[in-house]
């Protein structure tokens, strides 16, 4: 038995959910892949899958096995890319998670230009607004918009970027509700509201000097996803409270209109106001990573 093979072939059929489409991303036939796996538990003298005839899981034994065979492929990778890297020529395969939005309108431009820069690297990118697990998912690194509370304190992060908050509604909003001349005059309108939770972002904070106001809002809408409440804004659905990388556009086309400019919308926390890099200790010295990282943050300052 070829250990090595067998481990992935384990790994490949835990992450894609079955011993048919690990097959297919390994292309081998379904029968080897099987045989693998069986081999391996047999080796070990343990169960590591519970087989049905809809899925697999893994046994308690095979969980703690899958966690340490994850992190050992790992390292065979990463010492392969020291090798690889050494005439500092970075090249590879880059797997990074993105936030859709902010990778849509500020990521997803810039990646033709560094592909161009580096024509060694083969990006594979992953774009999602949840909490990514770098092991798990095989990813070199994600970015991250704010939110850093519930990441893992063993991941590295880089700033890639600074914002500010604005607070904007659309004129014809203003022509039909008014314009707050004070936080305190939200309670009096429509907020619309953004929440990867139940109850996230129903206080809205400002400060003008040394006067702090935590204003108790609500709205008829609220979503995980700020395009949409972009949209609705933009509607005249409603006022939202976002970054600038958001609306700092649209307020300079005219298109929505900031308030409040005498006040200034405060983060909950100082992670909340920045854009990271986050990685695995593993992929320090990764240099297809850290030229990534030294690309966004060259492209991006303009957004601090």
């Amino acid at each position: 038995m070829d250990q090595l093979a067998a481990m992935r072939a384990f790994v490949k059929t835990v992450d894609s959910g079955g011993f048919s489409e690990a097959a297919r991303q390994l292309r081998l036939a379904v029968s080897s892949v099987t045989r693998q796996v069986n081999s391996l538990e047999a080796s070990l003298d343990t169960q590591l899958l519970n087989r049905s005839t809809r899925s697999i899981t893994l046994t308690p034994a095979g969980r703690k096995y899958y966690d340490r065979v994850v992190k050992i492929l790992q390292d065979i990778e990463e010492a392969r890319l020291c090798i690889a890297e050494q005439q500092d020529i970075p090249h590879g395969v880059l797997r990074v998670g993105l936030p859709v939005v902010f990778g849509q309108l500020h990521i997803a431009p810039l990646l033709a230009n560094f592909l161009e820069r580096y024509p060694g690297i083969k990006l594979e990118l992953q774009l999602s607004d949840g909490l990514a697990n770098l092991v798990e998912e095989g990813l070199d690194l994600v970015i991250r918009v704010g939110n850093l509370e519930r990441s893992s304190s063993k991941l590295i992060l880089s700033k890639l970027a600074s914002y500010t908050r604005l607070l904007c509604g659309a004129p014809e909003y203003f022509e039909r509700h008014g314009i707050p001349q004070h936080p305190n005059d939200l309670t009096q309108h429509n907020c619309l509201l953004f929440a990867y939770s139940a109850g996230y972002g129903t206080t809205w904070r400002f400060q003008r000097a040394d006067e702090l106001y935590d204003v108790g809002v609500q709205g008829s809408l609220c979503a995980n996803n700020s395009a949409l409440l972009r949209q609705m804004c933009l509607d005249g659905a409603g006022l939202i409270l976002m970054p600038t990388w958001l609306t700092g556009g649209d307020v300079q086309a005219g298109r929505l209109q900031a308030v409040l400019s005498d006040f200034q919308a405060q983060p909950h926390s100082e992670a909340d106001t920045g854009i990271y890099a986050l990685y695995l200790p593993s992929r320090r010295d990764s240099l297809k990573v850290s030229v990534f990282i030294d690309f966004l943050s060259e492209q991006l300052s303009s957004l601090s």
